[in-house]
C-alpha cells in the first residue's frame, strides 16, 4: 500500500531529468573534453601519416599547432614560413599541418615531375584556392581531367603555332609601347607592380579577343571586372552578396557575356575567310574545324566548340595568363635594375638586331633575340611566379620507395627548389647559364619546373615568353630606370598569390637613345 502511494506520488524520471536546472559548466565540459580528444587524435593521425618504411619518420615539426596548424606563422611571413620548411629537408619531403589537413612538401625535382605526372579522380588532383570553383567556374580547366580535359588541351594546338604567336607578337608589341609612353609622363617614384598589372590586363584582352570589344565603356568595365576577380582570392572564402569573393564571381560572369558574344563575331567572322586577328579567331577556326568534322560523321561536336564554352577557356587564358606574367615582368623590372650590366648586354643586343627602334617587333627578329630570351628564361628559373602547385591525394599516394602519402594529404611540390637543383651556383642570377656554349637549359630541363610538366603543363608558354622578352625589349631602349629598396635584399617576397618583390619602387624617365 505505501509502496503504490509513494509510486503514485514519484515524477517520472524523464521528467525529473527536465526539471533539473540547466548547468552551463556541464556543456563546456563536455566540448572541452571532445575537443581535447580530437586534438590528441589529431596528433596520432599525423604522427602515423609522416611514418616512412624502416621505422623512419618524413622530416618537419615535432608537432603540429592544434587545428590550426601553421597556418598563423604562413600568412605572418610566408617567405620565412617555407623557407623553414624547405630547410627540414632539401632536397627530399617534409610535413606540416595546415588547417588541420596533413601536408607534404617536396623538394626534390623528380618527386614533384611525378606528382605533376597525374591528374585524375584515383590519383591526385589539382587543390585550388577555396574560392577556386565561385570566382572561376567549376568549367574552369583547373578542375578538369581525363578525356575532356585532354580533348579541349588537343584543340588548344592551333593557337599557339609560330604563325599565331607572330600574329600576337604584334599586338603585344603596340600595347606595350603605349604602356610605356604612359609610364614615362609619370613623375617620380612608382610602384611598379600596379602599372605592370594594368598592361597585361590590356595586353591578353587585346591579344586574346581584342577585335570583338564595342565600346570603351566595355573595355573599362572589363578591367574592373579582373580586378575583382583578382582581389576575391586574397580575401576570406565567403561568397555571400558586397562580399570580395562574391565580386569576384560577378566579374567572372560579366566577363563571360562579353566574351560569348566575341566568340560568336569571331565564329562569324572566320566563316566569312578574314585573316585571324587574336587567338579567339585562331580558335574559331579550329572549332569550326571540328563542327564540320562531326557533322560529316554524323556525332555531337565537342562540347568545348560552343560559344559560351569558348568564353569559358578563353577567360581562363586571360586569368591564367594575368598573375604569372605579371609577376615575371615586375621581376625582370627590378632584377634588370639591380644588375645593369646584364642589361646593358641586353641594350647591345636590341641595338644589334634593331636598328630602327621605331620599327614593329616582328615574331621572326624576336626569334633571334637569343641573349634577351636567356635574361628571361633565367628571371622565370631564379623567381618562378607560382612557387608551388598543390595537389590532394584521392587515395595512398607513392612519393618515394620509403613513403606513402596518405589520402586526403595536401601535396605540394615545391617549383622554387626544383629550379635551384642541378644548375651551377642556383642561387646566384647568371643569364649566361642558358647560352649555347653551357646549354644548362638542356642538361637540367627536367628540373626547369616554371611552366609544370604532366596534364598541366602550361600551353600558353611561347605566349608568355614572348611577352616578357618583348616587354625588355622595349624597356630597355625606350627608358632608363632605377630601383630604390627598402631593404638589403629581396628575401622577404610576397605572395599575391604569385610571388612579388617586397617591393619594387621604381624611378623611370626616357632613355636618350629613343
Amino acid at each position: 500500500m505505501n509502496a503504490t502511494c509513494s509510486n503514485d506520488n514519484q515524477a517520472p524520471f524523464s521528467n525529473q531529468l527536465l526539471q533539473k536546472p540547466f548547468v552551463p559548466g556541464g556543456w563546456w565540459t563536455g566540448t572541452a573534453i571532445l575537443l581535447v580528444l580530437y586534438c590528441i587524435y589529431e596528433q596520432i593521425s599525423f604522427a602515423t601519416s609522416r611514418h616512412r618504411a624502416g621505422f623512419k619518420s618524413v622530416r618537419g615539426p615535432q608537432y603540429a599547432v592544434p587545428l590550426v596548424g601553421c597556418i598563423i606563422a604562413m600568412v605572418k611571413n610566408p617567405y620565412q614560413f617555407w623557407e623553414d620548411q624547405r630547410k627540414y629537408s632539401f632536397p627530399g619531403l617534409s610535413w606540416n599541418s595546415l588547417c588541420g589537413k596533413f601536408m607534404i612538401f617536396t623538394t626534390d625535382a623528380e618527386i614533384s615531375r611525378r606528382v605533376f605526372t597525374f591528374n585524375d579522380p584515383e590519383t591526385l588532383l589539382m587543390a585550388v584556392h577555396p574560392s577556386g570553383k565561385n570566382i572561376l567556374g567549376e568549367g574552369n580547366l583547373a578542375f578538369m581531367h581525363g578525356p575532356p580535359h585532354k580533348a579541349i588541351r588537343k584543340s588548344f594546338l592551333s593557337l599557339f603555332t609560330r604563325k599565331a604567336l607572330a600574329t600576337y607578337v604584334e599586338l603585344q608589341d603596340g600595347i606595350i609601347r603605349e604602356h610605356l609612353k604612359q609610364w614615362q609622363q609619370v613623375e617620380g617614384e612608382r610602384e611598379i607592380r600596379l602599372f605592370v598589372r594594368d598592361l597585361n590586363v590590356a595586353t591578353s584582352r587585346s591579344v586574346f579577343a581584342g577585335p570583338y570589344f564595342e565600346s570603351k565603356e566595355e573595355i573599362e568595365k572589363f578591367g574592373k571586372a579582373f580586378l575583382h576577380m583578382t582581389e576575391g582570392f586574397l580575401a576570406l572564402p565567403i561568397c555571400i552578396p558586397g562580399t570580395a569573393v562574391w565580386k569576384g564571381k560577378q566579374g567572372r560572369l560579366y566577363i563571360l557575356d562579353l566574351l560569348e558574344k566575341a566568340a560568336a563575331r569571331s565564329k562569324a567572322s572566320m566563316k566569312e575567310g578574314n585573316a585571324p586577328r587574336c587567338l579567339m579567331d585562331f580558335w574559331a577556326q579550329r572549332c569550326l574545324e571540328e563542327i564540320r568534322e562531326a557533322e560529316e560523321q554524323k556525332v555531337a561536336a565537342a562540347g568545348h566548340t560552343t560559344d559560351r564554352a569558348v568564353a569559358d577557356t578563353v577567360m581562363d587564358f586571360l586569368f591564367a595568363s594575368q598573375d604569372a606574367t605579371t609577376s615575371a615582368v615586375v621581376w625582370v623590372t627590378v632584377l634588370m635594375a639591380d644588375y645593369p650590366d646584364v642589361l646593358q648586354k641586353v641594350r647591345e643586343e636590341q641595338s644589334r638586331l634593331r636598328p630602327d627602334l621605331i620599327a614593329p617587333i616582328t615574331g621572326e627578329v624576336l626569334n633571334e633575340m637569343v641573349y634577351t630570351r636567356q635574361v628571361v628564361k633565367e628571371v622565370l628559373r631564379f623567381r618562378p611566379p607560382a612557387p608551388m602547385v598543390p595537389q590532394i591525394a584521392q587515395k595512398p599516394f607513392r612519393l618515394t620507395e620509403d613513403y606513402v602519402a596518405p589520402k586526403g594529404a595536401l601535396i605540394m611540390p615545391s617549383i622554387v627548389a626544383a629550379n635551384m637543383q642541378g644548375f651551377s651556383n642556383p642561387s646566384v642570377f647568371d643569364p649566361d647559364r642558358f647560352s649555347p656554349d653551357r646549354k644548362e637549359d638542356i642538361k637540367y630541363q627536367k628540373n626547369f619546373l616554371t611552366f609544370g610538366h604532366g596534364p598541366h603543363y602550361c600551353v600558353g608558354k611561347d605566349y608568355a615568353v614572348n611577352q616578357i622578352i618583348c616587354f625588355l625589349a622595349n624597356m630597355s631602349t625606350s627608358c632608363e630606370w632605377t630601383r630604390r629598396k627598402t631593404k638589403s635584399d629581396d628575401s622577404d617576397w610576397l605572395y599575391l598569390p604569385t610571388i612579388y618583390p617586397a617591393d619594387s619602387l621604381i624611378t623611370l624617365k626616357v632613355a636618350a637613345q629613343s
